[in-house]
């Protein structure tokens, strides 16, 4: 299931697409499609080095969120520990 659409669904999506653009231009579409998709992945991937470009600059230390990252991890893993022993006494 993706999006919560079925594979029913989705076969019937692609078939109206085909009805309307027609077979020939498919193709088209679905390489503007992955152009406009690379060309955003490259805007994200831009912004977060000129993010992370400005963080060095002002002296902030992008190992802080690595820190964080490990933190919330551990609890997460505290937590679905004492829920497990929850679980097993229900």
């Amino acid at each position: 299931m993706f999006l919560f659409i079925s594979g029913v669904e989705i076969v019937f999506i692609l078939f109206i697409v085909v009805m309307i653009f027609g077979s020939d231009k498919l193709p088209g579409i679905a390489r503007e499609l992955g152009k406009g998709m690379r060309q955003l992945k490259n805007a994200t991937n831009e912004v977060k080095s000129e993010i992370q470009k400005s963080a060095e600059k002002n002296g902030l230390d992008s190992d802080f969120t690595k820190g964080i990252g490990d933190e919330v991890t551990k609890v997460k893993d505290d937590l679905e520990n004492f829920t497990g022993s929850v679980k097993r006494k229900l």
